[in-house]
């Protein structure tokens, strides 16, 4: 096996996962991984199988949702257009943003939708040239939830927002603009949270992490990274970070920012990561955005 990792952190690629997959499906790009409360792993992927379900060892166990992504001529008829981020709550429903149908949805295990944010169909441009007071949705990339149920999504590829919701989906405040200072940014690609609740914004043009309280508050910035696009907070206190430039690859730190493990590169089974999760074990699983026939995965990495 592939041993990836530095310093006391390291992983073995198992390059048989999944072992379950059903005859004739792929994943195709495979934009969004999460791991449940019962370590049943979610892939949000663009294609015709948009969300399928797995064990830890890669069985399959089901799939929900309809793709419109793929025929132009049916694009407003089905669940999910162009399927980019995936949440676990803290009761295991399912939070998921889609950038071409500019909502995020709520939904119970099985798929059953308990509710939407936003407008489908519908982008609502932002009324300034510096990408700020952009109501809620163009383009939403990311969502979290809080420990008080609120609902925090990154807006996004076209407004530069991140829009707190109350848990009844209410909207409750709006911040963030254009620019390279705090607080501004290039493109929330995504948002992830640690336990303190602070946020973690893919700040991925700018090539950092930003550092957030919930209100907008500048706290930190990292920026030994490259292009970064997701985040796992794990079950060891660690913040995981997809990076998207050359060479992608997975960074962890601390969060006070201090790299402890890293792997980039092709040679480490890598090609073009988009998004991070880890099950109970501490093992993680990547989702994968690359070239038709090697490149559409997701890969997992077992803790050693």
């Amino acid at each position: 096996m592939t041993t990836v990792g530095t310093g006391d952190l390291k992983f073995e690629l198992d390059p048989d996962w999944p072992r379950g997959m059903p005859e004739g499906w792929e994943f195709t790009l495979a934009s969004g991984v999460a791991v449940n409360s019962h370590d049943e792993v979610y892939v949000f992927s663009r294609g015709v199988h948009p969300i399928t379900m797995w064990n830890t060892d890669g069985d399959f166990i089901t799939s929900w949702g309809e793709a419109s992504c793929l025929d132009p001529a049916d694009r407003y008829n089905g669940t999910f257009r162009d399927p980019h981020g995936i949440f676990v709550g803290p009761d295991d429903s399912i939070w998921l943003t889609d950038t071409q149908t500019h909502t995020v949805t709520k939904h119970t295990r099985l798929g059953e939708k308990l509710m939407e944010l936003g407008r489908r169909d519908y982008a609502n441009v932002a009324v300034s040239q510096t990408g700020d007071h952009g109501l809620p949705f163009n383009m939403p990339s990311g969502v979290v939830v809080n420990d008080v149920g609120q609902i925090l999504v990154s807006d996004g590829y076209a407004n530069r927002n991140v829009h707190t919701f109350s848990a009844d989906g209410e909207l409750v405040s709006s911040w963030g603009r254009a620019g390279q200072g705090p607080g501004e940014f290039g493109m929330l690609h995504n948002i992830g949270i640690d336990n303190v609740g602070r946020i973690y914004i893919a700040d991925r043009p700018n090539s950092r992490v930003q550092v957030l309280e919930q209100d907008g508050t500048f706290v930190t910035e990292w920026t030994d990274v490259i292009n970064p696009g997701a985040f796992w907070y794990g079950h060891d206190g660690l913040m995981y970070v997809v990076e998207q430039g050359q060479p992608t690859g997975i960074s962890v730190f601390t969060l006070d920012g201090e790299l402890v493990s890293r792997w980039r590169g092709p040679e480490n089974g890598m090609e073009a990561p988009h998004d991070i999760c880890g099950d109970s074990n501490g093992d993680l699983y990547v989702a994968e955005i690359g070239l038709i026939g090697h490149g559409q995965r997701v890969r997992k990495y077992v803790r050693r």
